[in-house]
């Protein structure tokens, strides 16, 4: 344990203090090593500091830490009995536990006022208790000091003490204690623990009929607790049948100020549905409505992960119920293919992967555009002082500096603003305020060189682009070529800059008028069902059922883990928002539609690199990285 309590003495002082907190610091901050050498150089060179109880204090802790019991306890003797304040009583009582010196851990322990100790301090107190009643023989007694330290713990703390209650339970429990440690902690995660080991002696003892009905509830409940997979795996070796369902848990915003965009990635994945779902066994998708809240998100996944038995769970859309749900997904191991936008989503865990168009990709796909397809290595940027317009553009000039091309100028301006001359002029490297400056100073700008650029990228929507790009060419921008996202691929871009932007090239993740075949057929099947054209979220929604309906036709994908390492090894799927793949860390890298303006008209053009080949299964399902820690 890093931290601990708060200091039982007095504030440090001078160079002595100085030197004090510096070791306590590289403790602190996870360099035990470096702390210890610190500290046992202030004890030597300060033998008669103030300060040294607060260095034996710990010097203790950082040996306790590393299980060296008997140099905490060493280290503790040293401080006089008078200045042992409830932190250095607590690292003494768990450290006579630890040696042997039980009953006298426990008294200590116990005697402790423990108002004064951080929440840190009495979990580990508690932990020490739990540790010495099992020793005596006393295992409830030992899951109760457990049960009080879960209910401080933080999600790192709350493994250890369940791996300790876990061992309690597994190994020191008689079948009278096992069933009353059942009673005593019902409705927890221990009190599961204890139901699953009863299952699990019951199922083998022989008494299958038993087992069953303990452990069935357990499956069931959606409560979850960390060794529900063992309570899934005892019930399927019970029953002889697989738990889980043919089925994908669905959780959009249904209703709500959402709900129009979450009922239009509905109806995409309906229409993979009807279209791919052909086999014997046809999977079912159960939708669960968000209503883009994140507790209703959490209820969603945890009742379709641990009720309904699915497979997998697509959605959501929005920002903070995706979160939500892909943390609930993760803790509960069923694989979660997000919509969402949402940085960092796939980093919360192993088990969550992303199908989205991210402000990452457009930039990847323009930058290699730029510079592989066309040559370009000078660049501007002109971005809008928002969220958007300043992620954008530091992506940008971060993928053009890893390409080894050059960012001359950055300018941004007001989000809703109209004139642009003052930021286009500061862009190109010009004073805006010429005409209030001297004579003398106005000649010397005169020889002062213009920023150029290859390419101007400009991270915004096409309301704004059409009246940026007029004044571009008013002030003198006209040779460099305009670069933008999705937000350009819009009819308005062309009504408001007409031949201002002819030329021009952006990316988006679908095109309706797309060449490719699939993206007709869709086109074609959406508008002959609905009546109209698809956008972005339809087409969104009908690729990632068609990957998930894909993986689940597969025979070798039978368990949600065989699920989620086949996701992992998904190579070029050919979908209709692009050329998809995903990579170790759960995010889809994608070919997105490169898109310009050619005579008023806004058309497909050519990716520079070459199209990618059909999708590809690797047979090799083996897990991507964890890096979440969980098994």
């Amino acid at each position: 344990m890093l931290g601990g309590g708060r200091p039982a003495f007095g504030a440090d002082q001078g160079p002595e203090g100085a030197a004090l907190q510096k070791g306590i610091e590289l403790y602190q901050s996870g360099k035990p090593d470096a702390a210890i050498s610190m500290l046992q150089g202030f004890v030597s060179q300060h033998y008669d500091s103030p300060l040294l109880p607060r260095a034996y204090l710990t010097l203790a802790r950082i040996f306790r830490d590393q299980g060296e019991f008997g140099q905490a306890l060493l280290y503790l003797e040293r401080i006089p009995d008078g200045q042992r304040g409830p932190d250095a009583l607590l690292v003494q009582g768990a450290s006579l536990v630890a040696t042997g010196k039980t009953r006298q851990g426990i008294s200590l322990l116990l005697s402790l006022k423990t108002e004064s100790l951080s929440a840190a301090d009495r979990i580990l107190r508690y932990s020490a208790l739990a540790q010495g009643e099992t020793r005596e023989g006393k295992p409830l007694q030992a899951l109760y000091f457990i049960h009080q330290g879960l209910k401080l713990a933080q999600p790192p703390e709350q493994k250890k003490l369940f791996d300790q209650a876990h061992t309690i339970l597994r190994d020191r429990t008689t079948d009278a204690e096992l069933s009353e440690a059942t009673f005593m902690f019902r409705d927890t995660a221990i009190g599961a623990d204890a139901v699953l080991r009863q299952a699990q002696r019951a199922f083998a003892g022989g008494d299958e009929v038993r087992a069953r009905r303990l452990v069935e509830p357990l499956v069931s409940s959606p409560k979850s607790f960390p060794d529900r997979r063992d309570a899934v795996l005892l019930l399927e070796k019970i029953t002889g049948k697989t738990w889980l369902q043919r089925a994908v848990g669905v959780v959009l915003p249904l209703s709500g100020r959402y709900a129009t965009f979450g009922k239009l990635v509905q109806r995409g994945m309906n229409l993979a549905l009807e279209a791919e779902n052909r086999s014997d066994s046809p999977v079912r998708f159960l939708y669960r409505d968000s209503e883009a809240d994140p507790d209703k998100s959490v209820q969603a996944v945890s009742e379709l992960a641990n009720e309904d038995g699915v497979m997998a769970i697509a959605g959501p859309l929005t920002g903070a119920s995706a979160d939500a749900a892909a943390t609930t997904a993760q803790q509960d191991r069923v694989p979660l293919l997000a919509f969402s936008q949402k940085e960092g989503l796939p980093q919360i865990g192993d088990y969550v992967f992303r199908d989205s168009l991210t402000a990452h990709l457009q930039v990847q796909a323009l930058v290699r555009y730029a510079m592989e397809g066309k040559g370009m290595t000078t660049f501007g940027i002109l971005y809008p002082e928002n969220a958007l317009g300043r992620q954008m553009a530091t992506l940008f000039s971060l993928e053009v500096e890893k390409r080894g091309g050059t960012i001359v100028a950055q300018q941004g301006y007001p989000e809703n603003a109209t004139d642009f001359g003052r930021p286009i002029k500061l862009l190109k490297g010009e004073d805006p305020d010429f005409d209030h400056k001297s004579e003398q100073e106005q000649l010397e700008d005169l020889f002062k060189p213009e920023n150029q650029f290859d390419a101007l990228f400009i991270p915004d929507y096409a309301d704004q682009v059409g009246l940026i790009a007029p004044q571009l060419a008013f002030y003198g921008i006209d040779n460099a070529a305009l670069l933008g996202i999705n937000g350009w691929n819009s009819p308005e871009l062309i009504r408001l800059a007409g031949r201002y932007v002819e030329g021009a090239v952006f990316v988006d993740g679908f095109f309706r008028l797309s060449p490719s075949p699939a993206v007709r057929e869709f086109v074609n099947r959406y508008f002959n069902k609905f009546g109209e054209e698809p956008s972005i979220l339809e087409a969104q929604g009908f690729d990632v059922a068609r990957i998930l309906l894909t993986l689940l036709d597969d025979p070798k994908v039978r368990t949600r883990d065989e699920l989620r390492a086949a996701l992992a090894q998904v190579r070029n799927f050919d979908g209709v928002t692009g050329v998809t793949s995903f990579n170790q860390g759960g995010e889809a890298q994608k070919s997105l539609f490169l898109l310009q303006v050619q005579q008023g008209n806004i058309v497909q053009i050519p990716q520079p690199p070459e199209r990618a080949e059909p999708m590809k299964m690797n047979s090799d399902f083996s897990p991507r990285p964890n890096p979440s820690g969980s098994q």
